[in-house]
């Protein structure tokens, strides 16, 4: 009987025992690395600037590029006079400072028809004779082609031409050579906000008249401040 009872003792000792062991469990030495991760492996990530710029909305529903107020710098051009320039900017009734900048501009060089530079003696003796011909010339008298006899100035390639083959058949020894020029030109120059900028042009198109041979609307370059 005695031996009964210690055989039940001990077989609820073995359970006991073994619900114990199931309940604790021991840990892999793989699963001891854990499945989460440590802190120092928590990172975010950080995305790729894409190169385009991004607009923040402010409290009035604009663009922090719209707030910040860039300009555009605008330039009209040719004027023939400062005179001219300055009568058509009068009655415009603009908050916007126009400025006259005066341009001096290289211009397609003229065609000319010479007979070429000689000896001084030689060119007067020579002049003298075409004016008695009733040929219309003049005598060079200054600049590399000094002492060259002038036989006229054409805008025509083809005009030019025309009388350069008439003066040959006429004997004459004559050249085409070209005759640079430059001309001192106006341009109006003012600075706003892209709006103010459009109506300004508009209305400094409309009291000129015509066609300007440019309108410049460009971003004005800004200042780095710190």
């Amino acid at each position: 009987m005695k031996w009964v009872v210690v055989l039940l003792i001990m077989m609820n000792l073995g359970v006991w025992y073994l619900s114990e062991e199931r309940a604790g469990g021991s840990v892999s030495p793989s699963a001891g690395a854990g499945s989460l991760p440590r802190v120092a492996s928590l990172k975010t990530e950080t995305p790729v600037n894409s190169g385009k710029t991004e607009f923040v909305q402010n409290d009035f529903g604009q663009s922090a590029a719209d707030v910040s107020g860039g300009l555009v710098c605008v330039r009209l051009g040719w004027l023939p006079s400062r005179e001219e320039a300055k009568e058509l900017v009068a009655p415009i009734e603009m908050d916007v400072d126009i400025r006259i900048d005066e341009e001096q501009r290289a211009l397609p060089p003229l065609h000319w028809v010479i007979i070429p530079p000689q000896p001084d003696a030689v060119a007067q003796s020579q002049f003298r004779s075409i004016q008695r011909q009733g040929i219309d010339s003049y005598l060079v008298t200054e600049g590399e082609n000094r002492n060259a006899i002038s036989l006229g100035l054409f805008e025509s390639r083809e005009a030019a031409i025309s009388v350069l083959e008439e003066k040959k058949r006429q004997n004459l020894n004559v050249v085409l050579a070209n005759f640079p020029r430059n001309q001192i030109s106006y341009a109006l120059v003012f600075e706003a906000e892209p709006k103010l900028a459009k109506s300004t042009v508009q209305a400094v198109e409309t009291g000129y008249g015509k066609n300007f041979d440019f309108i410049e609307i460009n971003p004005c370059k800004s200042v780095a401040t710190p």
